[in-house]
C-alpha cells in the first residue's frame, strides 16, 4: 500500500464537520476543479502570491503543481504539509491547508497557510480545518507555537484567529508587482492554546495514522 512507503498518506485528522488528509491523485484533480471555479470574490487580493488572480486554468495548475512540489520537496528539517479539506457528511472537496515548519525539531514552531472554494465560504470549515491543523501541532507534534501572516484588511482571517488566541507580533513587508503591501503577522503559543477555557470551545479533533509519521517530521519514536 501507498502509506507503506509514505505513511503521510494514512494520515488523517477529523472534526465534527470536515476530514484533513493528503488527497489521493483523483483528489487533487477536484481540489484543482475547486480552486479553477474560484476563491475569492473577484476584486478581492487575499494573498500576497496573486496566484488566485489568473484563469481558471492558471489556478487548476497552481494547486497541481504546488501539492507535487510539496511532496517531492519534503525533507524532515523543511517540510510542507498540504492536506485536502473535505466535508465529513459527503466527501467532497472544500479547499487545502498547509502546515509549514522548518527544523521543527529545534524551534518547535510552525506557521499555516489555507484556500478554500469560494462557494465554502464564512460556513465554519476554515475555522474547524485550521484548529484540527493546530491540534496536530501543539497537542501531538509538540509544537511552541504557531504563525500566521494575514492582510489588515482580511476581516475573516483576522477573525480566526483573533478567535483562536493569535496575537499580534508585528508586520512583515513584502512586494507585490511593485507595490509594497503591510501584513500583520500573528502568533499563537501554546500556553494560550492550552488555557482550559479556549479548550473547552473547540470542536473535537481525531487525530489517526500519526505514529508512523513522526520520522518524516523529524521527531524520534516515543517509544
Amino acid at each position: 500500500m501507498l502509506e507503506d512507503w509514505w505513511p503521510l498518506f494514512g494520515l488523517v485528522l477529523r472534526t465534527p464537520r470536515v476530514e484533513l488528509r493528503l488527497p489521493r491523485e483523483p483528489e487533487v484533480v477536484a481540489l484543482a476543479e475547486l480552486a479553477a471555479d474560484g476563491v475569492h470574490a473577484p476584486g478581492e487580493r487575499p494573498f500576497l502570491t496573486p496566484w488566485t488572480e489568473a484563469g481558471p486554468l492558471a489556478r487548476a495548475r497552481e494547486v497541481l503543481g504546488g501539492h507535487w512540489e510539496r511532496m517531492a520537496d519534503w525533507q524532515p528539517e523543511v517540510w510542507r504539509l498540504g492536506l485536502g479539506v473535505f466535508g465529513v457528511d459527503d466527501g467532497e472537496p472544500r479547499g487545502m491547508v498547509t502546515l509549514r515548519a522548518t527544523e521543527f525539531a529545534s524551534r518547535r514552531e510552525v506557521s499555516t497557510s489555507s484556500w478554500l472554494g469560494l462557494a465554502h465560504h464564512r460556513r465554519g470549515y476554515g475555522t474547524q480545518a485550521r484548529v484540527a491543523l493546530l491540534t496536530l501541532a501543539f497537542d501531538h507534534l509538540g509544537a511552541a507555537c504557531a504563525t500566521t501572516e494575514v492582510f489588515p484588511d482580511n476581516a475573516a482571517s483576522q477573525g480566526v484567529s483573533r478567535a483562536l488566541g493569535y496575537e499580534h507580533d508585528g508586520i512583515s513587508r513584502d512586494v507585490r508587482e511593485g507595490e509594497v503591501l503591510v501584513s500583520d503577522r500573528l502568533r499563537l503559543w501554546r500556553t494560550t492554546w492550552d488555557e482550559p477555557d479556549r479548550r473547552a470551545t473547540r470542536p473535537a479533533v481525531q487525530v489517526l495514522g500519526l505514529q508512523p509519521c513522526r520520522e518524516l517530521f523529524g521527531l524520534a519514536d516515543p517509544s
